[in-house]
């Protein structure tokens, strides 16, 4: 029996549709987009004209075995709460990817890298936009320094982009979330959206203050690169909703969002309302030595659309993993990828500076 299928989980969403089509332009009917509706999945099959198989699973109920037998990956597009089928894709020698920035549920899944090994598969974390690009970004800064002390993740996005439902309500729940942070190597809680700090983007995009928020490549980096302080911000290309969310956070209004009906009145502004444009961008600044001094590397991504940068990594990372070309095992992106080979893949998608002390390199 021949292992050669992909299933995309979430298939049919944002993100996940660019991902889908991706992959079938290369492998022809064996894509298949999974999710709870069976009618929105054969819809968006049509209009691929059967290049992608629709596919009827619901992540919360258990999982048909008989999926798994000719399926070589699965791609994760929607968020979980425990690890059942990511072990069971493992124990069927199935790899696995996920593009979630759900710091607790990664660690879940770190768990498996021994059951992974065992069974001969891999799962292929941190992948997309942040974490994933910001992963990698953050490599080149380490790589460029002998000793990294401290790493500043900002990401700025445009309001004005078309955004997932997922994404969107994710975003919006975490504004008012406690998250843990690593700093002198020690686990400290912070609020999101308070302690923020400006962050020189470049040029078309400038300085905005960006402030903290709970992207999971904060956690898992402080582990894979052995960097002792690291925290991700996040800001908005409009610094108007940025200071105002800031602001809400600060007296305490944001607290507000716990209730169903703020929530929801909040996820529906975010999804119609485009105060800005589509642009993203990333600055990772990095402080450390180099040959015994003190030494500053700044990294600086700037691109259009979110999805779309998310989709083109996701796809550079499941050629690799349906390739078989990674090791057997649980890894983050940063793990088993260099920035210099993922900057080949993305092209004119993205313009990238990195200055060491200032110097561009």
């Amino acid at each position: 029996m021949t292992k050669d299928n992909i299933i995309i989980i979430g298939g049919y969403g944002h993100v996940g549709k660019i991902i889908c089509t991706e992959l079938s332009e290369m492998f022809p009917g064996k894509v298949f987009a999974a999710g709870r509706s069976l009618e929105r999945a054969t819809e968006f099959s049509r209009q691929s004209n059967g290049k992608i198989k629709p596919l009827q699973l619901n992540i919360h109920e258990p999982l048909d075995p008989s999926i798994l037998e000719q399926a070589k990956m699965v791609i994760m597009c929607l968020d979980q709460d425990n690890t059942t089928l990511v072990r069971a894709c493992l124990q069927h020698g199935v790899h696995y990817m996920d593009i979630t920035a759900n710091a607790d549920f990664l660690s879940q899944v770190e768990q498996c890298h021994q059951e992974a090994r065992a069974y001969q598969a891999t799962a292929l974390l941190s992948v997309g936009l942040a974490p994933g690009l910001t992963n990698l970004l953050a490599l080149q800064a380490t790589q460029l320094m002998d000793q990294t002390d401290e790493l500043n993740i900002s990401l700025m996005l445009g309001l004005g982009d078309q955004h997932g439902q997922a994404a969107i309500e994710w975003t919006v729940d975490q504004i008012h979330a406690d998250l843990e942070v690593i700093e002198q190597g020690r686990p400290v809680t912070r609020k999101s959206f308070t302690d923020g700090i400006v962050a020189d983007f470049g040029a078309g995009v400038g300085r905005h203050r960006a402030y903290r928020f709970p992207f999971s490549d904060q956690q898992t980096l402080p582990r894979t690169l052995k960097v002792p302080t690291v925290s991700t911000r996040l800001c908005f290309d409009s610094r108007l909703t940025t200071r105002l969310l800031a602001g809400l956070r600060t007296i305490g209004v944001s607290g507000l969002l716990r209730q169903k009906t703020v929530r929801d009145a909040v996820v529906r502004s975010f999804g119609k309302i485009h105060l800005g444009g589509n642009a993203v961008a990333v600055k990772v600044d990095a402080r450390g030595t180099l040959n015994g001094k003190e030494t500053k590397v700044e990294c600086r991504l700037r691109g259009h659309h979110q999805s779309d940068l998310t989709a083109k990594a996701t796809v550079f990372a499941a050629l690799a993993l349906y390739r078989s070309e990674l090791p057997y095992g649980v890894f983050h992106m940063e793990q088993v990828f260099s920035w210099n080979r993922m900057q080949a893949w993305m092209g004119q998608q993205v313009a990238v500076d990195i200055q060491v002390n200032g110097q561009q390199v």
